[in-house]
């Protein structure tokens, strides 16, 4: 595919996929959506982690990075991996 193709897979999957993908799921710039996958996701890790949700889970991650925003580095790997796969393509 090229270097280019690759690039832009990356880019766009990091700055507009992944967060609609995080929205989509139910973790939202505000709160985790009620009656959403996210919720029930939220729901699990609470009841295996003993009535919490641990800080540092892929729950309390992905809430935070659907408030917050992925942060550069995740964009960064995003866009990198994004680019090795359009190169292999």
């Amino acid at each position: 595919m090229g270097l280019l193709t690759g690039v832009a897979i990356g880019l766009g999957t990091a700055f507009i996929g992944g967060p609609l993908a995080l929205s989509a799921v139910g973790f939202t710039a505000t709160d985790i959506a009620a009656g959403s996958l996210a919720a029930k996701i939220m729901s699990a890790a609470a009841i295996a982690n003993g009535g919490g949700v641990a800080a540092g889970s892929l729950v309390a991650l992905a809430q935070a990075a659907g408030m917050a925003g992925l942060s550069v580095a995740t964009k960064a790997a995003i866009t990198a991996i994004g680019t090795v796969v359009g190169l292999l393509l």
